[in-house]
């Protein structure tokens, strides 16, 4: 293999784990992972916490989409709740999965409701 293909090879392999989400710092906060792309405004008006939330929810869906546009755990909660109604930003870590059971009580989960 030449070295021109092996270095477009391993360049190509180390840009995809990179990007991967795995490749985040095990433990990292949601909310300091989104601070360190554009600081606390990138959630935040003027940094600072709007008293209902909806400013922040409007960013959540301007780079990860509507619930509508989501697959099919998220659908139904379209018009009912806020993204960190479950994923609270600041109290979870990137990759953390919230669970159905902080507010349904039938056994329910993401993988389950996926199938």
């Amino acid at each position: 293999m030449s070295n021109k293909l092996l270095s477009l090879v391993f360049g190509a392999a180390f840009a995809a784990l990179a990007l991967s989400p795995s490749a985040f710092a095990d433990g990292q906060e949601l909310a300091e992972m989104h601070a360190e792309m554009d600081g606390c405004e990138a959630c935040h008006a003027d940094g600072s916490p709007s008293a209902d939330g909806e400013y922040e929810f409007e960013q959540c869906q301007s780079c990860h989409g509507t619930l509508a546009e989501m697959d099919a755990v998220h659908q139904p909660h379209d018009g009912m709740l806020m993204c960190a109604d479950c994923h609270a930003p600041h109290e979870m870590n990137v990759g953390d999965k919230p669970t159905c059971d902080s507010c349904h009580d039938d056994g329910r989960t993401a993988e389950s409701v996926l199938k």
